[in-house]
């Protein structure tokens, strides 16, 4: 199982949020790069970048961010928020992410989103931000009402391969994952790599998903706050 740190970025600098809540934002350092290199100096090999203000404002605003990582480590990056037309996500590629996450557009624009499926194949991870089962979009701001299960078995007949799947209820505040909803999954769609995203607080809990066979883990406020030490993450 891949372990995936987040940077999350707002006005150019590394932050998290709780439960997706703009308001309770806390600012962990100004220079993302730094942060990237001593996740790439831990022997990480993957990247979960998010553009918060992307995700605000419905296109792509921290480009220059992605940018600078892709061309100063080797991470392999998947990049999501605001990536809304075919210009961002043209964008994104030529800023060197390996792959895009997409999840508000999966929901609202599905022509569009099915387009680069056809188009990029594996390079499309589908987001799926979840609440009560139901998925939720814009940055967590609203409800769609759509379940998630006919979510995800519409777009697996479509060719996603990859789920980026975060429950925003565990999200930011440091009290476990979702377990049993990723176990579920994995059962219910055994050909989905399923990413684990959300809640993560100890190295237990990676052990636990990686037992029931996610693909990755994205682990972001966790190392912030330095519950999970980097240099324990090869133990997983």
């Amino acid at each position: 199982m891949y372990i995936i740190p987040a940077i999350d970025i707002i006005e150019g600098k590394c932050v998290r949020l709780t439960h997706g809540d703009y308001a309770q934002k806390k600012i962990y350092n100004e220079n993302p790069l730094e942060v990237a290199k001593e996740f790439e100096a831990a022997g990480l090999k993957r990247l979960h970048l998010v553009d918060l203000d992307g995700a605000k404002s419905g296109h792509i605003v921290n480009y220059k961010i992605l940018e600078s990582i892709a061309k100063n480590t080797s991470l392999i990056i998947d990049f999501g928020g605001g990536v809304k037309t075919d210009e961002d996500i043209q964008l994104a590629f030529n800023s060197g992410a390996a792959q895009i996450t997409g999840g508000s557009i999966a929901v609202k624009n599905p022509k569009i989103f099915e387009s680069w499926l056809k188009l990029h194949g594996d390079k499309i991870i589908l987001g799926a931000d979840v609440k009560n089962e139901k998925i939720a979009t814009n940055g967590w701001l609203e409800d769609s009402g759509i379940d998630l299960w006919d979510f995800l078995d519409g777009y697996i007949a479509k060719g996603v391969k990859y789920t980026v799947c975060t429950d925003i209820s565990k999200d930011g505040a440091l009290q476990g994952t979702a377990t049993e909803l990723y176990k579920k999954m994995i059962l219910k769609f055994p050909t989905l790599q399923v990413i684990a995203s959300g809640g993560v607080t100890t190295l237990q809990e990676l052990h636990d998903l990686k037992a029931i066979g996610c693909f990755g883990a994205i682990v972001g406020k966790a190392i912030y706050e330095q519950r999970i030490h980097l240099k324990d993450l090869h133990l997983i």
